[in-house]
């Protein structure tokens, strides 16, 4: 076993989108476990938007990486050490290990992983917290009835592509919002989506709004936040009466720093947002999936076996090297990958 590992720490904060110099590379010696800790040699990494929200020092639901800490982040490897009775040298886990090629978790933080059943990569996107993220967001806060409309944008991610897919699967009609037409065609061929509209082709809300009622004739009675920006602009007037919006993300406005605040001073949209809600009685409701680890098992139960069947259905957008996760990070928030974004570490 090597002596040193590599991981990439957070060299300064970014002052809006991030570049290449926000990142550095060190190498430091591989950690030794503790009393109940495992030692674990990462083989994929994931690459989630919400890690831009821990680069700002502002308030949000969790702390910020401190500058020179490693970033954060969820990663599938082989267990090389351990003094933890349920995990052996050998084992493939899941765990919150960084962007590094090895980490040290308590065995209780740790998911262990049958590479026989799926890919390990699979972890990180369609049966880990992303594809999660979209099914309890869809049928807890959505609940989403057979006839009816649903909109989502982001709509090739691991959060969106769940999201559409589970919702087909109730008997909505689902109508994605992607940047570009490879990924419009992606939602509608590989994933089943109805219809998939290019948020790229359109200027700004009022346009999106226009494309969007040409698709929806029958107005849009869920939509699944991942975006804000002129996606939310063009929703929100479409949006009927006893509708639900769950909010998982705001991806269009991270990059502004302050987590969004105040983002590229725009027409403050809150007013004619609120009354919206009041007069078309919505249910707005923002949630963080770490709030319901306790459901994870019941989506294993139900989405397990429509992965396996091939039901639905998932893309991996895999980049090589650990080097590489900040080039990747970026382009992920840029709208560059295609499926669900991981590193291959080894």
């Amino acid at each position: 076993m090597t002596d040193t590992m590599k991981h990439i720490v957070l060299a300064h904060r970014p002052g809006g989108a991030p570049t290449e110099d926000n990142f550095r590379l060190e190498e430091s010696p591989v950690p030794t476990p503790g009393e109940g800790e495992v030692l674990v040699r990462v083989h994929y990494m994931s690459l989630d938007p919400y890690m831009r929200g821990r680069m700002d020092d502002a308030k949000s639901y969790a702390k910020p990486v401190p500058v020179g800490g490693t970033m954060e982040g969820g990663g599938v490897g082989e267990v090389i050490a351990s003094n933890h009775p349920n995990f052996g040298p050998g084992d493939f886990v899941l765990g919150m290990f960084g962007w590094a090629t090895h980490g040290v978790q308590p065995g209780d933080m740790l998911r262990k992983l049958d590479p026989s059943l799926a890919p390990i990569t699979t972890a990180l996107g369609v049966l880990g917290m992303p594809g999660f993220t979209g099914w309890f967001g869809l049928t807890e806060i959505g609940q989403p009835k057979a006839g009816e409309t649903l909109v989502v944008a982001a709509a090739t991610g691991a959060v969106g592509s769940m999201v559409g897919q589970i919702a087909k699967a109730r008997g909505c009609r689902v109508v994605g919002v992607a940047g570009g037409p490879e990924k419009c065609a992606m939602a509608v061929e590989q994933f089943g989506f109805d219809a998939c509209l290019d948020h790229r082709a359109y200027a700004d809300g009022r346009e999106m709004r226009a494309a969007l009622a040409e698709v929806c004739p029958d107005g849009i009675d869920i939509y699944f936040e991942n975006v804000g920006g002129k996606v939310l602009e063009g929703v929100m007037p479409l949006m009927n009466v006893d509708g639900r919006i769950p909010v998982c993300g705001v991806i269009s406005w991270y990059n502004a720093g302050a987590l969004g605040a105040n983002a590229g001073g725009e027409t403050d949209q809150l007013p004619k947002f609120w009354r919206s809600i009041l007069v078309n009685r919505l249910r707005v409701q923002g949630f963080i999936i770490a709030d319901y680890w306790d459901r994870f098992a019941e989506f294993m139960n139900e989405v397990a076996p429509m992965v396996g069947s091939g039901q639905v259905k998932y893309a991996e957008d895999i980049a090589d090297g650990l080097e590489n996760a900040p080039g990747a990070f970026i382009g992920l928030l840029q709208g560059r990958n295609k499926g669900k974004q991981i590193v291959k570490v080894i």
